[in-house]
Parts: structure tokens; sequence; C-alpha cells
């Protein structure tokens, strides 16, 4: 069951205000697992993304929205994550540097394969639609499957809305007639050296190796009827 965020995480409801949000939100699990794939392995630091960069690039998007826009409009960006057990003193250092660069951070712990952070992504999101506190909505997720409803149905409010994410992951996204796609390697300083992208679209003569999304072993702790046909 999602966790309702306390008041004065950047959360709260903002009725009566007329301060307006333009939301993004990150899901880092997801989006690990997807850059991941794109390297074949854990991110070194030259792979990983740079949220000062990410958060001038919202910065400057929010303000786009406010040109066309009545009222105050405020970015704010929550990076949504899992803690796994032992990891607390690992992950603390990267926690504490988002809060720091301005991110707020959602943490649940990992218990198992139903604790991820999709539902609570999502809650968020309804409380700032709820409350009609939405400028603008980013999602940032390497395939974003799980948003692509709601997403939608914001847009069709005239809401801007977008994903971000990989486009070898998301072409669903990438195609949309309604949503905005960005790719996070386009948004200047995201990351500090070009990832080795390989898609089927691109293939080199030679051949390529695509990684797995996963370790095989997940497949001991995986539903049944999750297969491959």
């Amino acid at each position: 069951m999602p966790v309702p965020a306390p008041a004065g995480s950047g959360s709260e409801a903002l009725s009566g205000s007329d301060v307006r949000r333009v939301l993004l939100v990150w899901d880092a699990p997801n989006l690990d697992m997807g850059l991941g794939a794109i390297l074949g392995g854990r991110p070194t630091a030259a792979y990983r993304p740079r949220f000062d960069a990410l958060g001038r690039w919202l910065l400057a998007r929010t303000a786009e929205i406010s040109v066309a826009s009545k009222g105050r409009i405020e970015a704010e960006a929550t990076v949504f994550t899992n803690i796994a057990p032992g990891t607390a003193d690992v992950v603390r250092p990267w926690v504490e540097a988002l809060r720091n660069v301005g991110f707020a951070v959602f943490a649940k712990p990992k218990i198992d394969e139903d604790s991820d952070v999709d539902a609570d992504m999502l809650a968020h999101i309804a409380t700032r639609q709820r409350d009609g506190g939405l400028a603008g909505i980013m999602v940032a997720s390497a395939d974003g499957q799980a948003f692509r409803e709601p997403l939608e149905a914001i847009a069709a409010k005239g809401i801007p809305a977008q994903v971000l994410g990989f486009r070898e992951h998301a072409s669903w996204a990438v195609t949309s007639d309604t949503l905005g796609f960005v790719d996070l390697e386009d948004i200047p300083g995201v990351f500090r050296e070009p990832l080795p992208r390989v898609s089927l679209e691109s293939l080199p003569d030679e051949g390529a190796w695509l990684q797995p999304f996963r370790p095989l072993s997940a497949l001991l702790t995986s539903r049944p009827g999750q297969g491959v046909a």
C-alpha cells in the first residue's frame, strides 16, 4: 500500500494554493535496470546520471511552461527507490546528494519482488492531480508501461505529459500521439560519456551482444506464468 508523504516533504496537498507544479518522478529501480541493460553491467561513475544537470533541465522546462500559464508554477522532483537489506550505508551518500541538489527521495525497503515503487509513484501523481496542482508531468522510467494510461489521461486534460527514458526500451512512448518523449541521453550533461547503445534497428555488421535485463537466477523467485513463449 502506498505510504502518504508527510507534511512539508514537497508532497503535501496544494488545495487553496495558487502554486502549480511541474512534477518529475524518477523510477530509480527501473531506470537502473534499463541502464544496466544498455551497459551490460553496473554503471561506473561515467555512466551514472547527473541529477544536477537533470534539475537544471527541469527548471528550464518549467520556465517554458510558465510562459503560457497563469499563476505561479514551480518545479518539483522526486526520486523513488528501493533500499535492499544491508545496503543503507552504501546508498545513504547517494540519497543525501540527491536531497542536497533539491530532489525529494521516497525510499522503500526491498522486502520481496512485490516491493517495487510503481504504486507509490502513481499515488504521488494522483495526489498532485487531485489537488489541481499539476502544470506538467514527467515520468522517468526505462520502459514506463506502468504509467502509460495515467499519463495519457492527464495529457487528455491538456496538461503536458512526457516520458523520460531510453528510446530502445520505450518505443510506445516514442511513437505516442499524446505524450512527449525525451531520451535521457539527449538532456545536456546528464551523462558524462556517451552510452554504448546498440538497438535492433542499428546493429553493426559484425553483430552485437544484447545483455539480459536481469540475472537468470531471477527465475527462481519470479511468479509462475511469466515466461517467454
